[in-house]
């Protein structure tokens, strides 16, 4: 969904609609895996919404940390931002048949979207709140951070989104090839997926050598497994 001119207003208006659906919802009292809320709100949230501690940097729809920021400040719970993550979910607002207005209702369920809202609801909005360190290097470490494998499957970084292309299967391919791929997304399209899906602001999210070290990555470690 559009980035709205002032993303906060709506989620804040939420809060009192959260104190609802937390009792629907069981919010709070089921138990919730965090690390698993991580990797799905990557893989089925992340191309829309930035969060710094997914790593994700998409526009698409409010940045996360922005839209909680002031109800953090304010002093809301946890236990609140995840019923309001619930509620949002389930209901979507503004609700339309436009995927480009609004997104679609129920874009996971049941414990996908408790473990999805105990996640946002630990760490959307949280000052300082970063990606984990991961192992492999820094280009890995780059990788993770910006939310890579929330969209392509990469086995060495035991990533297995499936909204890119398989970047396995780019073993072989030139590094300057790989960076095209990269910084202009668009330039060539891989069968079968469309266009406009990856951001293409990467060159401006990343250092020059933050870039060098996710190529250098993604050439060395395409196709190995590990």
């Amino acid at each position: 969904m559009p980035k709205p001119a002032n993303p906060t207003r709506p989620l804040l208006l939420l809060v009192a609609l959260a104190a609802i659906a937390l009792p629907a919802s069981g919010c709070g009292t089921s138990t919730t895996d965090v690390e698993r809320g991580r990797t799905l709100f990557v893989q089925k949230c992340g191309t829309c919404h930035a969060m710094a501690q997914a790593g994700t940097t998409a526009q698409i729809g409010p940045d996360l940390d922005d839209a909680f920021a002031a109800a953090r400040a304010a002093g809301e719970t946890d236990s609140t931002v995840e019923g309001i993550v619930t509620a949002q979910v389930e209901n979507p607002r503004p609700m339309t048949d436009n995927p480009a207005v609004s997104m679609p209702a129920n874009i996971v369920t049941g414990q996908d979207l408790e473990d999805v809202a105990a996640y946002v609801g630990e760490y959307a909005g949280v000052p300082g709140a970063a990606p984990p360190k991961v192992p492999g290097g820094p280009g890995a470490q780059v990788f993770a951070s910006n939310g890579c494998g929330g969209c392509h499957t990469l086995a060495a970084a035991n990533a297995g989104g499936t909204v890119g292309p398989d970047l396995d299967g780019t073993q072989g391919l030139p590094p300057s090839i790989i960076r095209q791929s990269i910084v202009d997304p668009n330039a060539t399209v891989a069968s079968g997926y469309p266009p406009n899906v990856m951001p293409d602001n990467y060159e401006s999210m990343l250092s020059p050598t933050e870039l060098q070290q996710l190529v250098e990555f993604i050439v060395k470690s395409a196709g190995t497994g590990g």
